[in-house]
């Protein structure tokens, strides 16, 4: 089997985020799962809140166009997802839709969508572990973009007590957990590579 591309990325940069170490502790089992791993921040891509009359004047951020091209590098993308009143963070959703807006020559629109397979996951300190924000997220990459999100996610409840100071699990539910959404992702985008 190949061996695929995989980014991930935390849908904050809040110094201490609950999903940025999730996506640290992902981004560390796909490295040990074999996978190629890319872990960014979405802090080194800043954009402006989307607004149709600034894409007219200026084009999409150079931060979006950027963060397309590290997109469409890989094969499979990991996304931890913050809850914010039971959805994804204004951060998240303003990143998925300018990068969606970025286009090239005659490339199809969302084209940075398809041909690649995304996971999600998310962590929060209710008892639902950012399971609303992870059903928003799936409903815009799915619904809206028209992407291949897997079935499997991980959603990390009471996640202030989940990690160690390594960014390890301190529970083995969630590392099992973790484990088959790595498996299945790297299995999924193998097929694109």
């Amino acid at each position: 089997m190949p061996v695929p591309k995989i980014l991930v990325f935390a849908g904050s940069v809040r110094t201490g985020s609950m999903n940025a170490q999730l996506a640290a502790r992902a981004a560390k089992e796909f490295a040990l799962a074999g996978a190629d791993t890319t872990h960014i921040s979405l802090l080194d891509y800043p954009m402006p809140i989307y607004d149709g009359d600034l894409e007219s004047r200026s084009g999409p951020p150079e931060a979006a166009i950027m963060l397309k091209k590290m997109m469409q590098q890989h094969q499979g993308i990991f996304i931890a997802s913050p809850e914010y009143n039971a959805s994804v963070t204004p951060l998240l959703k303003n990143t998925l839709d300018w990068v969606s807006r970025v286009r090239e020559g005659r490339e199809a629109p969302l084209a940075v969508y398809k041909d690649r397979a995304f996971a999600l996951g998310g962590a929060s300190n209710g008892q639902y572990g950012a399971m609303r924000s992870l059903l928003a997220a799936r409903q815009v990459l799915e619904i809206g973009c028209g992407a291949l999100v897997i079935p499997e996610q991980i959603a990390v409840s009471r996640a202030a007590d989940a990690f160690d100071e390594m960014d390890d699990f301190k529970d083995e539910a969630n590392s099992k957990r973790l484990k088959g959404v790595v498996q299945s992702l790297i299995q999924f985008a193998s097929h694109y590579t």
